[in-house]
């Protein structure tokens, strides 16, 4: 998801069956201690945790990587070897092409060794997210935060994007994952919720009142392609709408596992916070049998 502007309890599942290893069944090393679970890391700025300091060194900058991502708490929490090409503001074209002059491709990462992938991914295809919520922030300051200017000017214009744009290339891009990585168990997670249900926060987060439903259906939409393209090619969708729900960026600091623009800690405007992220990580180990 742009970083600039990027942008929902998961479903327990049983680990693959035969035709894939289980998660952790991997051959003893000559001492009997079990040999690290293989784990890469795609996706946006979700998964990149853009905006939590520190930034994992090495990097590069562009990507604002943070150590204090989801996959970084896995990897913590399971001891697994991550490799983290999660980048902010990636796109599912960025899993075959670079997406910053030496950059390579996210899926050089992968290989048929690799046994578990996560991502968040699709929230920047076609700008569609960081298109919508800018055009609606600057709707609701000549508004004053009042009536829905986003939804009379735009309509239907950003859900057909989703469902024209988004679910296909998401869906062509977990092809091309599964095709690099036959035997890993590949897992995306929904966008946790940045709208409340009903009432906004404005200035704090510059959406008039009118337009918080109208932009929380948005990003239900897009979630709910993801979850489609996830079904459709065998990959697990875990679903943070009902674990996030009442953790928006409107909420107080304490409760809030995504930051508003104004009043944001940090960096992570409009992004998951170091709680939010630490919740997406807890929700990927319990869909996958890992915690």
């Amino acid at each position: 998801m742009k970083t600039r502007l990027s942008l929902v309890a998961a479903t327990v599942l049983t680990l693959v069956g035969a035709a894939a290893p289980a998660l952790g069944a991997v051959a003893p090393n000559a001492d009997t201690t079990p040999a690290p679970l293989q784990y890469v890391a795609l996706g946006d700025s979700y998964s990149a945790g853009s905006g939590n300091l520190p930034f994992s060194p090495g990097v590069v900058p562009y990507c604002a990587q943070s150590t204090k991502n989801f996959s970084h708490d896995i990897a913590a929490a399971t001891g697994a070897h991550l490799t983290d090409v999660s980048c902010g503001g990636a796109e599912t074209k960025d899993f075959t092409t670079s997406q910053y002059p030496g950059l390579a491709p996210q899926l050089d990462a992968v290989s048929a060794s690799t046994q578990l992938i996560t991502m968040t991914i699709g929230g920047n295809d076609a700008d569609t997210l960081a298109i919508a919520a800018g055009s609606c922030g600057v709707s609701s300051v000549l508004t004053l935060g009042l009536g829905a200017p986003c939804k009379t000017v735009f309509g239907s214009t950003f859900d057909n994007l989703v469902q024209n744009t988004v679910y296909p290339n998401v869906k062509a891009a977990l092809l091309a994952v599964r095709a690099k990585a036959p035997n890993a168990r590949v897992v995306v997670v929904g966008y946790p919720w940045i709208m409340p249900a009903t009432r906004g926060c404005w200035p704090s987060l510059p959406i008039a009142a009118g337009d918080i439903p109208y932009l929380r259906s948005l990003q239900a939409h897009l979630n709910g392609v993801i979850e489609q393209a996830a079904d459709e090619t065998g990959a697990t969708f875990v679903d943070m709408s009902v674990l996030s729900n009442g953790h928006d960026s409107c909420q107080k600091p304490v409760n809030r596992w995504v930051e508003p623009i104004l009043g944001a800690r940090g960096f992570t405007l409009i992004h998951p916070n170091q709680t939010g992220e630490a919740e997406m990580a807890k929700a990927v180990m319990t869909a996958i049998g890992l915690s």
